[in-house]
């Protein structure tokens, strides 16, 4: 069993930054793939990011690309995300979410194959 608290959530104006933090519970983090999500009011949830259990694979929305970041540190048990250039269409609920251990990491846009979801952090950008 896995605990995600999401954190690092806020106001921000168009252009600025913003650095989302998800801590995890548990010893078995460093296995977990893990990927961050948004929920934007009437709209379904969406894929933002995702990181391999090592770290070593990155993978992006091509709405973010160039402007998100997604890192893990296993030591701490922590994924961030860092948020550069901000657009007001990035204004959502931001969702951790992990998965388990697998032998290949594919898919890691779906958030039904996650098993693991922390209870979100808003974010909010004003034009």
């Amino acid at each position: 069993q896995v605990q995600l608290v999401e954190s690092g959530g806020g106001l921000v104006q168009a252009g600025g930054s913003l650095r989302l933090s998800c801590a995890a519970s548990g010893r078995t983090f460093s296995t977990y793939n893990m990927g961050w999500f948004r929920q934007a009011p009437g709209k379904e949830r969406e894929f933002v990011a995702a990181i391999s259990w090592s770290g070593r694979s990155t993978f992006y929305a091509d709405s973010v690309k160039g402007r998100f970041t997604i890192s893990r540190d296993n030591a701490k048990a922590t994924v961030s995300l860092q948020m550069n250039n901000l657009k007001p269409e990035d204004t959502a609920l931001y969702y951790c979410a992990a998965r388990k251990p697998e032998t290949q990491f594919t898919y890691y846009n779906r958030s039904y194959l996650y098993d693991y979801w922390g209870q979100g952090t808003q974010v909010t950008v004003s034009s």
